[in-house]
């Protein structure tokens, strides 16, 4: 079983093949950001794909929606620091066949590769019990009134990119990134994007991108 990791942190990937060195018939392949991530999906297929939500650029739930729109049946696994169950219901919203925290018990990501592997999906039972049982705290986080393609532009915003650059990092055009914002702004009931990046930075979503991070255009 080919498996893919996406994850920009040496010391993740690292674990990663710690964890999977008695896994003989797992085989890793790895990638530090989404653009070599889907350069690596294409090139080589991997059965699996495990990858950060929190990448360089744009993040995992781009990554994920990109491949799938090459390949509806390539098998994902999410895998955060956030163990926020809005995240875990984005991930399976988008097409993902699990969600692994981090902070988790490290057992979960072997779990987790196993059982998508063999066609299923996986929750860790402590975030399928957050999702069972949110209720009205699930309902009245604002990261739950957002969709995952929003909260990738909230992301983006909170990272001090520009509306031009978000729609090129996106693959999308200027006029629906900005009206992605407006929408979001109404959503939420915020008046500017400097709200909307605090309200990010708040709900956990929001990110410091590199400075060397900037937008490499071709």
């Amino acid at each position: 079983m080919r498996v893919l990791i996406v994850d920009d942190h040496p010391i993740v990937a690292s674990g990663c093949r710690t964890v999977f060195a008695d896994e003989p018939e797992v085989v890793l392949l790895e990638a530090a950001d989404a653009e070599s991530g889907e350069r690596v999906f294409v090139a080589e297929r991997p059965d699996i794909c495990v990858i950060d939500i929190n990448l360089p650029t744009v993040s995992g739930f781009e990554l994920a929606r990109r491949i799938l729109a090459r390949t509806a049946s390539a098998r994902i696994i999410m895998f955060s620091m956030n163990d926020d169950p809005v995240f875990a219901a984005r991930a399976i919203e988008i097409g993902a066949k699990g969600y692994v925290a981090k902070t988790g018990d490290p057992q979960d990501l072997v779990e987790a590769i196993r059982e998508v592997g063999k066609g299923g999906v996986y929750l860790p039972s402590a975030i399928a019990r957050s999702i069972a049982f949110a209720g009205p705290a699930f309902a009245r986080s604002p990261l739950a009134k957002l969709t995952s393609r929003e909260m990738e532009i909230l992301r983006l915003l909170s990272a001090g990119k520009s509306l031009s650059e978000i729609a090129w990092l996106v693959h999308s055009s200027y006029k629906t990134v900005a009206n992605t914002s407006s929408i979001m702004r109404q959503k939420l009931g915020v008046r500017t994007s400097a709200e909307l990046v605090r309200l990010a930075i708040e709900s956990g979503i929001g990110v410091s991108l590199p400075h060397s991070a900037g937008v490499a255009r071709p």
